[in-house]
């Protein structure tokens, strides 16, 4: 039986990747800042466990804890939607340290198990903002894009060791709170020389009638890129995200 270790699950993809993976009899390691196991399947196949993937200590609690693992998939995200003016360099920041540093750091923490087994799986869930530019998410997309560079090269880095790595690159998801916690991270509002295109902005998403992202579109790719030795490195996951990628 195999073990995927999955962060950022107490709501949106991490949870539904957790639940996937749960119902087709892997064993779980579900990770969240405040563990919850309400949120989850009863299983003896799972295990809920606390990490803030900005702290070493928590992280190297977290790997001491959960042994062996076959598959990571790194989740954990938070969102930050402002002009880049309205955006302090403290939440700038936190974004890094969460969406970019956290991911090469939960990396870095089980590449010698998978090196030394020369076996596993590291996947990555960025975003299709990465593929076209979007107003409001400057300083977001550019924690992503930097996944994804470093997703693409230390995939050729661990080849070596028979170790994948992969990209999932979801699209727009309006069933996931991301736009809520996005907007949570607004200091103060928006500069008031931006409102004209914030109301556009927001005018465009609540209008748009383009295709979307399922949560079941993004725990497939997971389930493919960990799956498949075959699968590409960038998967992208969602009619939108697919379309962008085609483009």
């Amino acid at each position: 039986m195999k073990t995927v270790l999955i962060t950022g699950c107490s709501s949106g993809f991490g949870l539904e990747i957790a639940k996937d993976f749960l119902g087709r009899g892997w064993q779980v390691i579900a990770t969240m800042r405040t563990p919850r196991e309400d949120v989850l399947p009863r299983s003896k196949r799972l295990r809920v466990l606390p990490l803030d993937v900005t702290d070493p200590r928590s992280i190297r609690a977290l790997i001491d804890a959960a042994g062996p693992i076959d598959a990571l998939v790194n989740n954990a995200g938070i969102g930050l939607l402002n002009a880049l003016e309205g955006t302090s360099m403290d939440a700038a920041r936190d974004v890094f340290e969460t969406n970019t540093l956290g991911t090469i750091a939960m990396t870095q923490a089980v590449l010698p198990q998978f090196r030394q087994r020369r076996g596993g799986v590291i996947v990555n869930v960025t975003s299709s903002v990465t593929l076209k530019p979007l107003h409001l998410l400057s300083v977001y997309t550019a924690s992503k894009a930097a996944v994804n560079a470093f997703t693409e090269s230390l995939a050729l880095e661990l080849e070596p060791f028979n170790v994948r790595v992969r990209l999932v690159l979801p699209g727009r998801a309006p069933e996931t709170r991301f736009g809520e916690n996005a907007r949570s991270r607004v200091q103060g509002g928006f500069p008031e020389a931006y409102s004209g295109l914030v109301q556009k902005v927001f005018e465009s998403w609540s209008q748009s009638t383009d295709p979307v992202t399922h949560t079941s579109d993004v725990t497939e790719a997971v389930w493919w890129a960990v799956n498949d030795p075959a699968s590409p490195v960038r998967l992208p996951a969602g009619a939108d995200a697919v379309a962008l990628a085609a483009a």
